[in-house]
């Protein structure tokens, strides 16, 4: 936890700095508490780098490839000269993602993240998957990370304005 936290800390006071006036002072706190509500649900002060990783790449402000490329890399396995996604890794990869709607009543259960897992390696003979299958079954839209895209155009939709009046 007090690794995750200073991380925050320095990750804030970055952006503090690019960004003067447009940073709450609180908001390493804040994202540090979000952090514990969705990984460390029995209190045990203890909370993954990587499950933390996954979930501010997820709420950044980064594109949606940008953000899809991020999770491979963070659960990928390497296999010679390629990285690799196993079904496991995607397991704790959707598993750890699913947390971010969990907290507000929105998760889905284990059943969807099998089902989600099949589909990704419908048709692959091999354990692992390459970056480019994974990357092409992110951009189908799974069900159980839609959520993931919604938000990403909510967010872009708010830069949007359009130069009509209204009555």
């Amino acid at each position: 936890m007090q690794q995750i936290s200073r991380m925050l800390m320095k990750l804030f006071q970055r952006a503090r700095l690019e960004k003067p006036g447009q940073v709450d002072p609180r908001a390493a706190a804040f994202t540090l508490s979000l952090l514990i509500a969705m990984y460390d649900r029995s209190g045990t002060g203890y909370v993954k780098t990587r499950s933390a990783a996954a979930a501010l790449i997820s709420l950044s402000g980064d594109t949606l490839l940008a953000k899809y490329r991020a999770f491979f890399q963070f659960y990928a396995v390497p296999d010679g000269k390629a990285a690799l996604i196993t079904r496991s890794a995607l397991r704790s990869l959707l598993t750890d993602l699913n947390q971010i709607p969990a907290i507000v009543g929105e998760g889905c259960t284990l059943s969807c993240v099998e089902i989600a897992i099949h589909d990704c390696f419908h048709g692959v003979r091999n354990a692992a998957i390459v970056e480019e299958k994974f990357l092409s079954w992110l951009r189908s839209e799974p069900a159980v990370l839609l959520w993931l895209p919604t938000c990403y155009r909510l967010s872009a939709t708010e830069m949007v304005s359009h130069q009509a009046r209204c009555r």
